[in-house]
């Protein structure tokens, strides 16, 4: 799967893509600071016109909002080429997978559910991906650069629990987040998740494999075909009953997590000792650093996925790599 990293034909697509995708993910975080900062003199602004009639001129507003306006084109114009770039490399990095197992395939035709892997889970793989890749890379990026800024807006303001703590805000989002991570992994392990999505696709693989079979031989019996699609549908509600138990949890996390800013702001915002503007900062900050911290949380789900796809081009390419050990030393199967 990896050998897009180390072919000479792949390297210069494998590495320097890799660059380009870092710096370009790197400049939308920064990108991301500009606007934060944004949103605490915009809010600003807003509460002294408020508090102050005709305090603050027309041309000042749209100005403001101009910058924003500014701001959020350039990010959504690098977001949309990064996305672009990235789907590129990523079908290159399939395109290697692929051809060195049509260079084997004379190897692996044998494999059970050989054809499955060569099309359906590569195309997986680079799909799943896509996503959850640059999801990482920026969530870990969005981490270095909020956490400073959090711990700077939270200096001198009372945290619910932790007081006048300076590191109380960091800590909470620290505790809240990991441990709903963890409390996630820990769900998604007592339920065997990964287990049950790779059993899933083996029945689906020797469901499709006797159909395909069936077409050509007449012998195959209805009862057989049946007995396989039971295998399906049981495994399939095993798998809706083992979401629907993590799904509760998941989702009851994430609907009080959008109240977890305010409830450890709440002595400063009763206090009166944060502006509106500050106050829209620290939301932010604290959001992009809890969003970072929770993303196995929020990916979990499509990490499982992904943990399963690898899990079967694992196995598949360990059979290839045997069948080709055997040939060499003259062992037939």
């Amino acid at each position: 799967m990896f050998r897009f990293f180390t072919q000479g034909k792949w390297l210069y697509w494998s590495w320097a893509g890799s660059f380009i995708i870092l710096f370009s993910l790197w400049f939308q975080v920064q990108i991301d600071v500009k606007i934060n900062n944004w949103f605490g003199q915009f809010y600003d602004m807003i509460q002294k016109a408020l508090s102050a009639p005709n305090s603050i001129t027309i041309e000042e507003y749209w100005a403001s909002l101009f910058s924003f306006i500014t701001l959020a084109a350039i990010y959504v114009g690098v977001a949309v080429v990064v996305g672009f770039f990235t789907s590129h490399y990523l079908f290159r990095w399939r395109t290697a997978m692929v051809e060195w197992y049509h260079s084997v395939y004379d190897r692996a035709r044998k494999i059970e559910g050989a054809s499955q892997r060569v099309q359906e889970d590569t195309i997986k793989f680079s799909r799943i991906m896509e996503t959850l890749g640059t999801s990482l890379i920026e969530a870990v990026m969005l981490l270095i650069e909020f956490t400073p800024i959090l711990f700077g807006l939270s200096i001198g303001i009372p945290i619910f629990f932790f007081g006048d703590w300076e590191y109380g805000l960091i800590t909470g989002a620290l505790i809240w987040s990991i441990g709903g991570t963890l409390f996630l992994v820990g769900l998604g392990i007592i339920l065997r998740l990964v287990g049950v999505e790779y059993d899933l696709q083996k029945q689906e693989a020797a469901y499709r494999k006797i159909l395909v079979i069936a077409e050509d031989d007449g012998n195959i019996r209805p009862k057989r075909i049946d007995e396989l699609f039971d295998d399906v549908r049981k495994i399939h509600f095993l798998s809706y009953l083992r979401y629907l138990y993590f799904n509760i949890g998941r989702i009851a996390y994430l609907q009080a997590n959008v109240l977890s800013a305010y409830v450890f702001l709440a002595p400063a915002i009763v206090a009166g000792v944060v502006t509106l503007g500050v106050m829209q900062q620290i939301i932010r900050a604290f959001g992009r650093v809890e969003g970072s911290l929770q993303y196995l949380f929020r990916a979990w789900p499509t990490i499982i996925e992904l943990a399963s796809v690898y899990k079967r081009l694992r196995e598949f390419e360990n059979k290839i790599e045997k069948n080709i050990q055997d040939e060499k030393t003259g062992i037939v199967r």
